[in-house]
């Protein structure tokens, strides 16, 4: 294979996409990507990159414009990072994802399954439900050049409602105004660092805005800015983040005009947001995604579902309607607390909720005799942890399905699913993201032979005990909550002693010396402060 030399010009054909858009050439038998080269094109090519086992390229000469090629209608193609396919038709566009998912199924799954089709958007434009828009050092809104942390300022953006453009613009009217400053990440210096917008389906909108300590200058002109621009706000925060790194979203929020929270509507149910709460970014795709792992389900009435990585419990309740019984399971405390509202809110009594990780509940209700019929999954991007596998396929239910946001991790876990005997037997995709390189995935799986040694046991969860889970978070989770906010490490040790100074419960005998002669080390102060706050925040104390 000849190296290619960073500058030279080769002729190469665009026979792909990578899986953050980028058109895919071969030359010399190297792989070189190529930001918005079209498949099929045959193209001159610079080399701007050389790597270990790739390079990278820009456009010289197209010699044959594909047809799938088209004049980007936003003026900040290849300017801002958020879009990826903004030089494609729709249609080429929906053909990269499938193809996308098709690729991870086979090559990462090892699977010989078709992907069905690709649901696409009756409207790709201007879908999000949920804005966020960094602010740059100089004061700029609008979104990060692509893999760079450089704000490129927009004013009108194709994906994002007019509703969440206008209230960014009015905060940036605002800081100019009154000569608010803008954080700068680099010195960790100035104030405002993200505007955050949720709209909902009546056109209602929640804005946020996230700053660098716990008050603002002008925090009224602050809300009136943002109500004269969007009438239709019932509500203005200021979120506190006063943490170095990329997290948008601090701990701590204040109400400066309205309510703390936004209502929506998705399949026939109606749901409580507040800014931190996960919730699906495109609403009507959401439905289209949420029908479809119904129909995978097969629900008929009859069944115990075990809904993992649940959030405020959209796919819960929605399954609630189709089944017996749902249970449905999340880390996050208020995500827990939210989940419950929702259910009460819409009449809904067959299902039931327990906070705590995914591979700690799955294995407890494995350990306690739970036998679902259909369990479904949602992880975030990272996928599913080993041990939630096995946990789920120690349970026995007769389906699983998966709803994925990354294929990679998807092909990888059915590919795991398959040694416990669980055959991925349909897949779909969902274009949930029009213009961005993104795409949801549903596959269902199906147990193989039922061993014939495995009795169904039926039970109540109200004799299970499940007080490990309602204390509201693992020592994983405080350790990593108290690295992330106070950059301390702390122990198992420390955690369970202020445990028992808060008089939350311990195991009998956890953590206790072997003899009484035994000297443990205690807890530092400025750590115990850190755990209590950790506490604090997942709703134990």
């Amino acid at each position: 294979m000849e190296a290619l030399e960073k500058g030279s010009v080769y002729t190469a054909v665009i026979d792909g996409y990578s899986s953050e858009g980028l058109g895919i050439a071969r030359v010399n038998g190297a792989v070189v990507f190529v930001p918005h080269a079209v498949r099929g094109e045959e193209i001159d090519l610079r080399i701007t990159k050389v790597m270990k086992t790739s390079c990278t390229g820009e456009i010289v000469k197209i010699h044959n414009p594909s047809p799938e090629r088209m004049e980007p209608e936003c003026p900040y193609a290849g300017k801002c990072g958020g879009c990826a396919y903004r030089h494609l038709t729709y249609p080429e566009e929906l053909w990269t994802k499938r193809q996308r998912v098709q690729d991870a199924l086979t090559r990462i799954g090892g699977l010989d399954l078709t992907v069905e089709e690709i649901l696409g958007a009756k409207n790709p434009e201007h879908y999000r439900n949920k804005s966020q828009y960094p602010v740059g050092a100089d004061g700029s809104i609008g979104f990060f050049q692509a893999r760079t942390h450089k704000v490129v300022p927009i004013r009108r953006c194709l994906i994002q409602t007019e509703a969440a453009d206008r209230t960014a613009q009015a905060v940036g009217e605002w800081m100019r105004r009154y000569k608010i400053s803008a954080y700068d990440e680099t010195t960790g210096k100035g104030l405002v660092r993200h505007v955050c917008v949720r709209v909902n389906r009546k056109g209602e909108s929640l804005c946020c805005v996230v700053v660098n300590g716990n008050k603002v200058p002008r925090e009224p002109e602050l809300a009136a800015y943002v109500t004269v621009a969007v009438p239709h706000t019932v509500g203005v925060l200021l979120n506190s983040n006063t943490r170095r790194g990329n997290v948008v979203l601090g701990d701590k929020y204040r109400t400066l005009f309205g309510r703390n929270y936004l209502m929506d509507t998705l399949c026939g149910l109606e749901f409580k947001l507040s800014m931190p709460s996960f919730y699906q970014v495109n609403r009507d795709q959401a439905e289209v995604l949420y029908g479809k792992a119904l129909k995978f389900a097969g629900l008929t009435g009859n069944e115990t579902v075990l809904d993992l990585y649940c959030g405020i419990g959209t796919i819960t309740l929605c399954l609630a309607k189709a089944a017996k019984r749902v249970i449905g399971a999340e880390i996050v405390p208020p995500a827990i607390r939210d989940a419950k509202e929702n259910a009460l809110r819409n009449h809904i009594e067959n299902a039931e909720f327990f906070c705590g990780d995914a591979a700690d509940i799955a294995a407890k209700l494995e350990s306690d005799g739970l036998r679902p019929d259909v369990v479904t999954v949602d992880p975030p991007r990272k996928g599913l942890a080993p041990e939630v596998i096995a946990s789920v396929a120690a349970m026995g239910p007769e389906k699983v399905v998966y709803v994925s946001c990354d294929p990679a991790t998807l092909g990888r876990d059915v590919k795991i699913f398959r040694e416990f005997g669980y055959e991925a037997k349909r897949a779909a995709a969902v274009d949930m993201f029009p213009g961005t390189a993104h795409v949801e995935t549903v596959v269902l799986l199906s147990k193989g032979e039922v061993d014939s040694k495995k009795i169904r046991v039926e039970f109540s969860l109200e004799d299970m005990d499940m007080s490990e889970f309602q204390d509201g978070a693992t020592y994983t989770q405080i350790k990593d909550y108290v690295l992330e906010h106070t950059g301390l490490k702390v122990s198992s040790l420390y955690i369970s002693q202020i445990k028992r100074k808060c008089g939350i419960g311990v195991g009998k005998n956890y953590n206790l010396p072997k003899s009484e002669d035994s000297r443990q080390p205690q807890c530092p102060p400025e750590k115990e402060k850190a755990i209590r706050e950790a506490f604090k925040y997942f709703g134990m104390i």
